[in-house]
């Protein structure tokens, strides 16, 4: 009974053979994701330029100081390049396996030896020499202690610093791709399409602090009226009876004025009418001749301008039949920092041809391949592993069957296998060396031949 009490405490103390099934196989979905369908043992440099794949660097034979960037596909750097120095790039678009050409001067590739000397189609960014972002500095970086996420361009696919792209990283489930602000100052042409991007920064709102007692304009003191102000009332009440009397008699000496004023102005009135009437006929008659040949000039502006409408509804026409969406999108000021942009974003963007045209003279082409965006390698990847669930489940079916005390046992074993087994890759990742097939036998060797069987245990284990 005491054994079964201490097994239950290493049992619970370590890990559920049901977590280390799942841990195992959320791994091996992490790992097909990222290495897609390739092919550990041939080169792929037969495939041409790859639509996307996994690449790495080699550090020990393009050196910083070399000058040379390179890449090399998933079996070389097992295959060519395994006690090397490798820099992990995840993926890259439209590239082929430089290894063994012209960049690698004494390293020549042990999987395939017929390569041109060089890759012409090939990109290369600083992320080949082990930099990223616009801060220039590698990754990970043991002199940056800020905890902050690096995220890829969709287009120029190196690699950012959230806080280095203008603002704060939206939640990861808001957004697919990224675009960085370099690209957006490059491709002005995204301007329309900015109003599909997921809102980063809000700008803070101004604030008005209004002085109140400066804006009313009354008096701020109530006192009562004073004896010089009574006087001058006084005054001025006097001079208002005056002004009374004065504008009464002047407005009799204006009524006569005015009667005199209007007979004249009848009389002259009609020696007006009189010359008016002889000059409107004339008028009307020059007016006339004026009119004739407005109308004459009018007919020919409405040929004119009738021409021109023809000529506008059949470019409206080859517009619309053209399809462009930028005729239904308003331009947006471009961001200075980056954009974050959601699940198929991409199926917006215009593919008239001239829009194409566009996209091809600025390389960007492969926006419209529906295989290019990293989700979709991804999720390919995933899909080409076979369905670990399966052995997940015919695993714990088999644990099902055993007792307690052997599910103890074995939680156990994993535990010191895989403490040893941390320890032993440890060195391999201080070296930055990649961990070889015969490197992870020599270690089930070495477990093998020092293992002792623990007193009281009647359990074999097996590690194959």
């Amino acid at each position: 009974m005491a054994e079964v009490t201490g097994s239950q405490d290493v049992e619970e103390s370590g890990i559920s053979m049901v977590e280390l099934l799942k841990e195992e196989e959320e791994r091996q979905l992490d790992a097909a994701a990222v290495l897609g369908a390739a092919d550990d043992t041939k080169c792929t440099y037969d495939q041409g330029y790859v639509k996307r794949q996994a690449l790495y660097a080699c550090m020990t034979c393009c050196s910083v100081d070399s000058g040379r960037l390179a890449g090399v596909c998933l079996a070389c750097s097992y295959h060519c390049h395994e006690d090397h120095e490798l820099i992990e790039l995840y993926t890259k678009r439209n590239f082929r396996c430089d290894c063994g050409n012209s960049k690698f001067p004494h390293n020549a590739c042990k999987l395939l030896k017929d390569k041109l000397p060089e890759n012409p189609e090939n990109g290369y960014n600083h992320n080949f020499s082990g930099t990223y972002c616009t801060c220039q500095r590698p990754y990970p970086d043991p002199e940056d202690t800020t905890d902050d996420e690096m995220i890829q361009c969709c287009i120029c696919e190196d690699w950012y610093h959230g806080r280095h792209q203008g603002g704060s990283v939206p939640p990861g489930d808001d957004y697919v791709e990224m675009i960085c602000g370099q690209c957006l100052a490059k491709h002005d042409f995204l301007a329309p399409y900015m109003g599909l991007a997921v809102a980063v920064v809000k700008a803070e709102e101004s604030k008005c602090v209004v002085d109140v007692e400066k804006s009313t304009g009354k008096n701020p003191q109530n006192g009562s009226s004073s004896p010089v102000k009574d006087k001058q009332e006084r005054t001025e009440h006097k001079d208002a009876e005056e002004a009374k009397e004065k504008d009464k008699k002047d407005v009799e000496e204006a009524k006569e004025k005015d009667k005199k004023d209007v007979e004249e102005a009848k009389e002259k009135d009609n020696k007006d009418a009189e010359e008016a009437k002889e000059k409107d006929k004339k008028d009307a008659e020059e007016a006339k001749e004026k009119d004739n040949e407005a109308k004459e000039k009018d007919n020919m502006d409405a040929e004119e301008a009738k021409e021109n409408d023809n000529m506008k509804i059949q470019v409206i026409g080859t517009e619309k039949i053209s399809g462009c969406k930028l005729n239904d999108l308003k331009k947006q000021d471009l961001p200075s920092g980056a954009v974050f942009l959601p699940y198929l974003w991409r199926k917006q963007l215009c593919t008239c041809d001239e829009c194409k045209a566009k996209y091809e003279a600025r390389g960007v082409l492969f926006l419209l391949d529906d295989e290019d965006p990293v989700s979709f390698y991804e999720e390919s990847g995933k899909s080409h592993h076979r369905n670990p669930g399966a052995d997940v489940q015919r695993e714990l079916e088999a644990l099902s069957s055993l007792d307690r005390v052997t599910r103890t046992e074995m939680v156990h074993e994993y535990n010191t296998l895989s403490s040893s087994l941390r320890e032993y890759l440890r060195k391999f990742a201080e070296n930055k060396k990649v961990v070889r097939d015969e490197d992870i036998r020599e270690f089930f060797s070495q477990l093998e031949a020092n293992k002792k069987q623990r007193p009281g245990s009647s359990i074999q284990l097996f590690c194959k």
